[in-house]
């Protein structure tokens, strides 16, 4: 992992973002935004919540929280990740304490996302008939420390398909996270938290109307660094 990269650790909040190998598209049709989220739903549900997500062309970006660290250790356990199927919690970090230079628990973590990357990429090279990386080499991950700054998140990966001009109005972008916290229809998304940080949904909607282009830029170029 590039040293510039954050590691994924139980219990905190990240922003997840990656794009196609040379900006190449990743989604080509409706089948295969779906079929991401069905992976997704696989690979990163159990280990983590969501509280927001955007799946565009050419790039995706998620909001996520991971779960703690009993849970992401007894989901692993579950489906037999250890050699040892007696291991204990306590025996795995007993393993970090042994080797101080290696981050168990944030290996176990990125091999979740690995195995969406790749079930997914498989999926579509099939489909389109190319070989090689179909995203870029290291997904981008971010830890986000404050509630000021995970608002201001969810509003940027809403608005991310008007900022990159794909349709006018975020009502409009399918593949957002925004139609189901504005629903009324269960969903997996954490919508009850997410709309605590605006207070009510009411203000969810009014901050996603007035939410400035400017800030959504001077986000893209901080996240470019």
């Amino acid at each position: 992992m590039p040293e510039n990269q954050d590691k994924l650790k139980p219990d905190k909040f990240y922003h997840i973002y990656n794009h196609g190998n040379g900006n190449d598209n990743i989604f080509f049709n409706d089948t295969n935004y779906i079929y991401f989220l069905t992976k997704y739903k696989e690979y990163i549900s159990p280990i983590a919540d969501t509280y927001a997500y955007c799946l565009m062309p050419n790039h995706f970006h998620l909001l996520i929280k991971l779960k703690s660290e009993e849970d992401i250790f007894q989901f692993l356990k579950r489906n037999n990740k250890f050699p040892d199927d007696k291991m204990t919690l306590e025996g795995f970090q007993g393993l970090t304490g042994v080797n101080i230079e290696i981050d168990f628990m944030g290996l176990h973590i990125s091999k979740q996302f690995s195995n969406l990357y790749n079930g997914y990429s498989q999926a579509i090279n099939k489909q389109e008939s190319r070989k090689g990386s179909l995203f870029a080499r290291s997904f981008k991950r971010k830890e986000i420390d404050s509630s000021e700054y995970l608002q201001s998140l969810i509003l940027y990966i809403h608005t991310n398909p008007i900022h990159h001009q794909f349709v006018e109005k975020i009502k409009d972008w399918k593949y957002t996270s925004y139609h189901s916290i504005v629903s009324e229809l269960p969903t997996s998304i954490k919508r009850k938290e997410v709309l605590e940080l605006f207070d009510d949904i009411t203000n969810f909607k009014f901050c996603h109307q007035e939410f400035n282009e400017n800030l959504i830029a001077k986000m893209e170029r901080e996240m470019e660094k």
